[in-house]
């Protein structure tokens, strides 16, 4: 992983990660080779947002069918990860990125604008990574409603092109 921020692209292999969750576990891109995996960086545990998003991501009976591989991302600690998914029953690992590293390496962090209001930090962003590691669609301003689906969606697309 470089330090220099890259634009992912379609049909390219996505950047490697090797990062740990709550319980420590360290999770790679490549440990998922063969799934789909549904890759998405998030601002803050247990926020309002937030909470939605990964919820969604938990109830979607569709993302379920398809075996894909879900992981959250975030800046937030191992602590602060395990609360969020006891409270919430998430059923997938949170990664720890406490310095956004990887986040910054991949786009996922930086400027954004909220409600007029400029700041840095953890831009909502989701990435589809198919069974062979190369990236099938990028969500670069994630709205939560309805997003789980539209993902599910992507993947039914891309397994219908492969057939």
């Amino acid at each position: 992983m470089t330090e220099s921020t890259i634009t992912p692209t379609a049909g390219k292999p996505f950047p490697e990660f090797s990062l740990p969750d709550a319980q420590g576990q360290t999770h790679t891109l490549s440990g998922l080779h063969g799934r789909y995996v549904v890759l998405y960086a998030y601002p803050k545990d247990d926020t309002p947002g937030c909470t939605k998003e990964a919820c969604d991501f938990r109830d979607n009976a569709l993302l379920k069918s398809h075996g894909a591989a879900i992981l959250g991302i975030s800046a937030d600690d191992a602590g602060s990860h395990a609360d969020f998914a006891e409270k919430f029953s998430l059923p997938f690992p949170l990664l720890v990125d406490e310095h956004a590293t990887y986040l910054k390496s991949i786009g996922a962090y930086g400027e954004k604008n909220m409600y007029g209001k400029v700041t840095e930090g953890i831009k909502r962003q989701t990435f589809l990574v198919d069974p062979d590691g190369r990236l099938v669609k990028a969500w670069l301003a994630v709205k939560v409603d309805g997003h789980a689906d539209a993902v599910a969606d992507a993947i039914d697309r891309d397994r219908a092109r492969r057939a």
